[in-house]
């Protein structure tokens, strides 16, 4: 079996009314999909975190080394990749391409031999998690207090036991719209906050002393990702328990937040990270260092798909008779191609979602969606 051809897909959709973060805005959609195809036909998927043309342009300058390579060598072929761009990205763009890469080999290998990746990781441990709604963000036109507020009981309606919303945008607006949400949800109800790194370290330390009263579970994204000084003292000086990793990438990037105890929850991207052969490293790091690690997830079916395998894997943490499940992020905005990338959705049933059992992934893609969704105009 080898490698005969390496292809990107580009999704993109505009969208009708914008929303943004602290730290980003989004008038459209757009992701990249990874396509391996091996000389037997077998066909592998992934996905890229982050921006889609220029995680594309670098896995087309990975390409040409993995033609002819074993497809089953993930080990491999990941030290090769990551060792062609080391001298020029140890982070960044180059693992987001090779974390898209390195899942659509663990697809591959599943397929070969007719097994889930859940399985090949080394064992499942469950076959459906609790799924958090991910949104709030801030929407063009609208009141953001109200509108987040009205989305929350949504979601609170649809089944989900807990709900992460976007802050970072100001104290005073901020603290009154966890007050809305915390009042739409009521008590019971989990409820996380990230400020997408939109503070400074005395913001996010008010922030959080205040937010505490609403039983907030997590603080994620405090302050921006290389201020892990700030990040310790965040989390020295309010109640919330502080969450990031997003944007860190592999081990090395997880050594120091979790050797120096800067964050109580890691948040590894699997198709940012390094994919599955990279977070199998920094999770073992993060159990080694007593920290709790909840997937970050932000992207289409695909990815949705990978994350589930990966957390039908996971090992219960602590061991003992009612374990501290894993919990899926499930991203509830706007995104039309999210789950049309393949034949069977994967959607939630009352904040529940079954991991996918198949080969691989367990997935099947949907070229025609591909074909609907490719850039009609330069993303």
């Amino acid at each position: 079996m080898r490698i005969v051809r390496v292809e990107t897909h580009l999704l993109d959709h505009r969208l009708a009314v914008p929303f943004e973060s602290a730290s980003m805005r989004f008038d459209r959609r757009t992701h990249l999909l990874v396509e391996v195809e091996c000389d037997d036909g077998t066909v592998g998927w992934g996905e890229c975190l982050g921006p889609a043309g220029p995680n594309a342009a670098v896995v087309r300058a990975y390409a040409g080394r993995l033609i002819g390579a074993d497809p089953l060598q993930t080990e491999r072929i990941w030290a090769e990749l990551y060792n062609a761009l080391r001298d020029q990205g140890q982070r960044g763009l180059s693992v987001t391409a090779l974390s898209g890469i390195d899942v659509a080999l663990w697809d591959i290998k599943g397929k070969a031999l007719g097994q889930p990746v859940s399985v090949l990781l080394g064992g499942r441990f469950r076959d459906r998690v609790r799924a958090y709604a991910t949104g709030s963000f801030r929407r063009d036109g609208v009141d953001r207090v109200t509108d987040n507020a009205e989305e929350a009981a949504g979601h609170r309606a649809a089944g989900f036991h807990a709900l992460k919303i976007k802050i970072g945008f100001g104290l005073a607006e901020d603290l009154r719209v966890i007050a809305a949400v915390r009042e739409a949800i009521g008590p019971e109800m989990r409820l996380m906050i990230d400020g997408n790194h939109g503070y400074d370290t005395l913001e996010a330390i008010e922030l959080g002393r205040r937010a505490a009263d609403f039983d907030i579970d997590w603080f994620e994204e405090p302050v921006v990702p290389e201020h892990l000084a700030a990040y310790r003292e965040v989390r020295a000086r309010q109640p919330i328990p502080v969450a990031g990793g997003e944007t860190w990438h592999t081990r090395w990037g997880f050594r120091e937040p979790l050797e120096s105890r800067a964050i109580d929850i890691a948040q590894p991207d699997l198709c940012g990270c390094g994919g599955f052969t990279e977070m199998r490293r920094i999770a073992d790091m993060a159990a080694l260092h007593g920290v709790r690690l909840v997937p970050h997830v932000w992207g289409t079916a695909v990815q949705i798909a990978a994350s589930l395998q990966w957390m039908a894997a996971m090992v219960p943490s602590p061991v003992r008779r009612n374990p501290i499940e894993p919990i899926l992020e499930f991203d509830r905005t706007d995104n039309p191609f999210r789950q049309a990338v393949v034949t069977t959705p994967i959607e939630h049933a009352d904040g529940i979602v079954t991991i996918p059992d198949g080969p691989g992934l367990g997935i099947e893609i949907n070229r025609d969606a591909l074909k609907d969704f490719a850039p009609k105009e330069a993303p």
